[in-house]
């Protein structure tokens, strides 16, 4: 009966249903929206805490975001813990320096794919905190609340994600 949870690949159909769920019981329960680009925000403002102690709380923007552990922080940890037991039911699961796509296109070595991720990442996080909210936070009830500046972002995501991927693998 819960063959599923071991499947290679879910129903996108599937996992929109159990995300839509999850997106309406969050707002239930917490009266928040789902997002996680604020915990990454936090989480640079506990590592800034460790080297300079309260001092970091003197920043406006550690002020209005306050670096500490809250249900946003916990949700993104909820994720990562999701995804790698989906990757151990699934036997799917191994430890990858370079992907065999990315091997593919540009070769095996990992200091260029780690230098794109890291470049890649960089942007991510500056384009979320811009833009007031990430992929999930825009993408997923950013939408749910029919707030247009959130349907352009979903729109310049997946613009975006097509471009990028045939630039970077159109060889491939």
């Amino acid at each position: 009966m819960m063959d599923w949870l071991g499947a290679d690949r879910w129903s996108p159909y599937a996992v929109g249903v159990g995300i839509g769920l999850l997106s309406w019981l969050t707002l239930l329960l917490s009266d928040r929206f789902i997002g996680a680009s604020t915990a990454f925000a936090r989480t640079s403002g506990m590592i800034e805490r460790l080297f300079r102690g309260e001092a970091v709380l003197t920043r406006p923007y550690y002020r209005k975001f306050v670096p500490e552990i809250d249900w946003e922080w916990m949700f993104v940890l909820g994720i990562v813990l999701g995804a790698l037991g989906a990757a151990f039911l699934s036997g799917s699961w191994r430890l990858l320096t370079v992907p065999d796509r990315w091997a593919a296109s540009f070769g095996d070595g990992f200091v260029l794919r780690w230098a794109a991720a890291l470049a890649g990442g960089v942007l991510m996080g500056l384009g979320a905190r811009w833009a007031g909210g990430c992929t999930s936070g825009h993408g997923i009830s950013g939408t749910m609340q029919l707030g247009v500046t959130s349907w352009l972002a979903a729109v310049c995501f997946f613009l975006g994600g097509i471009v990028t991927a045939r630039l970077l693998f159109l060889a491939g």
